[in-house]
């Protein structure tokens, strides 16, 4: 087993590498300097990332003779809304950043979609590096180009298709993620196989625990394939108008879990797609779209890898409705023709995108399950 390996997403002249392996935030300088036009780089984390790993990818900068400015923000989910980004782009304007100069995203999802976001329109479009250190970022965020702040009305919904041109997942940086943060990584590479990779699927019911035991060869075994998948996918459909959409199994009902409780701690947004993928084997089989024993084997890797895997497991449930978790959900991204649009499963490893499903099935399913909190 590889403990180093290249991923190529191909999108002609804007195509990009995907590095995965162990080491990689120490020899970021080799991998960034090729790209830069000159040798400056501005660095946008966080201040739980800056307190581990700025110093260290200075320190590699530096070794291939690139200057840089860092801009470090506060932690968390709230960043990614119009005052946190717009917090960011007065402070990288501050630094007389030119147009041809590169950012670098180092830390999780909020910072990679936030920065991203702030790289397609400042200066009407700069280039950007990521540098994840989530497992959730690492497989999923990080590619293909997605960037986003939310708004008051849903997640994701301020946003811009801005591909990086580079990525490097250091599966090393794992080991500093608090437990439940990378348990909540691994609900995303869970997601790979049940949308689209049966063996995928049942490797990781066999490895998933050693993984996020600390398995390096695991970590970047699954890194990989997950990564892989997604390119697959995004050099097929990169603005998500057909194949891309099966991406966001489980997103949903986990969007609207999320916005239910307030985008808090109270609900990681991998835990939210945990739940949200288990909900959407439930609803496939009371549709009779699969076989009604899928949905427990689901929830029993969920459970078994320390996520939640029911809607009973979400902190406060018991005070939900069903309407108003309804209401959040027609504020989804996929929403066509003021219907709403669910990513579903006909088995383990073949997803499905319906936009015919009845409010009433989906509100008697969340209704059922509300009813056991």
């Amino acid at each position: 087993m590889s403990l180093h390996q290249t991923v190529r997403v191909d999108l002609d002249n804007r195509g990009y590498n995907i590095q995965v392996g162990g080491g990689l935030l120490e020899r970021a300088g080799e991998h960034i300097a090729p790209l830069l036009r000159r040798p400056f780089a501005v660095i946008v984390t966080d201040q739980h990332v800056a307190a581990q790993h700025l110093d260290t990818l200075k320190r590699a900068l530096a070794l291939k003779n690139i200057g840089c400015e860092a801009v470090i923000l506060p932690p968390g989910e709230k960043q990614k809304s119009y005052a946190g980004f717009e917090q960011l782009c007065e402070a990288l304007l501050a630094l007389k950043i030119e147009r041809r100069d590169h950012l670098i995203a180092l830390g999780g999802g909020v910072v990679g979609d936030l920065v991203g976001f702030a790289a397609s329109v400042l200066r009407r479009g700069m280039d950007f590096i990521q540098v994840p250190t989530s497992l959730l970022a690492q497989v999923d965020s990080s590619v293909g180009g997605k960037t986003a702040i939310n708004s008051r009305q849903g997640k994701n919904l301020i946003g811009a298709f801005h591909q990086p041109r580079l990525v490097l997942a250091d599966v090393a940086l794992l080991d500093t993620l608090p437990p439940r943060e990378l348990r909540a990584g691994y609900a995303e590479v869970v997601k790979y196989g049940l949308l689209g990779d049966a063996d995928f699927y049942a490797w990781l019911e066999q490895n998933g625990a050693k993984l996020l035991a600390g398995d390096l060869g695991l970590r970047t075994e699954a890194v990989a394939r997950c990564c892989a998948h997604k390119a697959r996918i995004v050099a097929a459909d990169e603005r998500e108008e057909g194949e891309r959409a099966l991406l966001n199994l489980g997103h949903t009902f986990g969007h609207a879990l999320e916005a239910e409780t307030g985008y808090s701690q109270r609900l990681l947004h991998g835990e939210g797609v945990a739940v949200g993928m288990a909900l959407a084997f439930r609803l496939s089989a009371a549709l009779g779209l699969c076989a009604v024993d899928l949905a427990p084997r689901v929830e029993a890797h969920l459970a078994e890898s320390g996520l939640p895997a029911k809607l009973a497991d979400v902190d406060g449930a018991k005070a939900f409705a069903p309407q108003v978790l309804l209401e959040h959900m027609k504020q989804d991204k996929k929403v066509r023709d003021g219907k709403l649009v669910f990513i579903l499963a006909e088995a383990i490893g073949r997803a499905v995108q319906k936009n015919d499903v009845m409010p009433q099935a989906v509100e008697t399913l969340l209704a059922e399950q509300l009813a056991a909190a």
